[in-house]
């Protein structure tokens, strides 16, 4: 009896064997398969100054038509897929910011629905209205670096290591200005938008702005890239520019090396400098001296003196209750935090399978 057992023991363990390494071998199969075949997804979120030209924009980079001019109320979404030459499809996730006014809830949704592993930033600038650069700058840098600040500290470890060591590949080891830079964590690109207006501002004015953009975009290892509409070569380079960070094509997008204030900016990651833009004391450098040299030379509009002259927010207030309104306004802030909240889970979620 013994010895039979034994027998078809070895035998029950030879055929266990043959079926896992069977299961093994289709296994690698189906990872092969699906690195191959799975989409590979990119985001790009486009945020900065009211109307200067962040749906057209994209919608150019779409092919497609603008049937109207309606502003950009909260969150847009739109997304391309590419297939080519056998290899996997790959789809770009692009979002847009209608407003910077109090959107810190919105501002997590497409960093923490998609990740920060393959995220992109356009932050794109009015220059036609030179004395509002300061506010919409520093409040589109505030919300990405704050809001990525928080989502990493939720994550892994590892996933930091990984973001910061991409971080400053994008702008080379051997950059001598890197102790003296804040990277965020992903590419962005600050884009000054209605180039054609600005080109014929005095050039004092057009010397201290482009000064200014060239220093945040050098202190977080961005990009900076003049546009406009009407200007079909920068319309051109800008479309490139999305296409290389959301398909990975063309190698660079910018066409020269541009840093005459003068002409349209064009500076790629890692390609500017503190001595090349003018800056000598490197050591005190930080983003509130960078702001208050620009209010210097360029007065800047103090948006929180706005604020306080602002109207009291009448949804709130009692004497102005209308039934309907105040129906639909309830349906909508619904939405809202049922979107937050799916996006909270998903977020924890993915901390956990990673």
């Amino acid at each position: 009896m013994f010895e039979k057992a034994n027998d078809s023991s070895f035998s029950v363990t030879g055929s266990i064997q043959e079926i896992a390494g069977r299961l093994a071998e289709e296994q690698e199969v189906m990872r092969l398969l699906e690195v191959t075949t799975t989409p590979k997804e990119c985001t790009l979120f486009v945020l900065g100054s009211k109307c200067v030209g962040k749906s057209s924009a994209i919608n150019k980079f779409f092919d497609r038509e603008e049937h109207s001019t309606r502003p950009t109320l909260a969150l847009e979404y739109s997304f391309g897929r590419r297939i080519g030459n056998g290899k996997a499809a790959q789809v770009l996730n692009v979002w847009e910011l209608g407003s910077l006014n109090n959107a810190e809830q919105l501002l997590e949704v497409p960093m923490r629905t998609h990740g920060l592993q393959q995220f992109a930033a356009f932050i794109m600038i009015d220059l036609s209205q030179p004395q509002r650069v300061w506010a919409d700058l520093d409040c589109a840098y505030k919300g990405l670096r704050d809001t990525a600040q928080h989502i990493m500290d939720q994550g892994m470890p590892q996933m930091r290591e990984n973001l910061e060591r991409c971080a400053v590949n994008r702008v080379k080891h051997d950059n001598p200005d890197l102790p003296t830079l804040n990277l965020l964590p992903f590419p962005v690109v600050i884009v000054g938008g209605k180039y054609d207006v600005f080109m014929d501002l005095e050039p004092v004015v057009k010397k201290h702005v482009c000064r200014c953009l060239r220093s945040i975009a050098h202190l977080i290892g961005g990009a900076v890239l003049f546009h406009s509409q009407k200007l079909p070569k920068l319309a051109k380079v800008l479309r490139d520019t999305i296409s290389h960070l959301g398909f990975g094509s063309p190698v660079n997008p910018f066409r020269a090396h541009v840093t005459d204030h003068n002409e349209a900016l064009s500076i790629w990651f890692g390609t500017d400098s503190w001595e090349q833009i003018g800056i000598r004391e490197k050591s005190f450098l930080c983003l509130e001296r960078i702001g208050a040299t620009l209010k210097v030379e360029v007065p800047q509009l103090d948006v929180e003196k706005q604020k306080k002259h602002f109207p009291p927010d009448t949804a709130k207030d009692i004497c102005f209750r209308e039934s309907v309104i105040d129906e639909m306004r309830g349906q909508k802030d619904d939405e809202l935090a049922g979107i937050m909240r799916d996006v909270l889970l998903r977020g924890k979620f993915d901390s956990v399978q990673d």
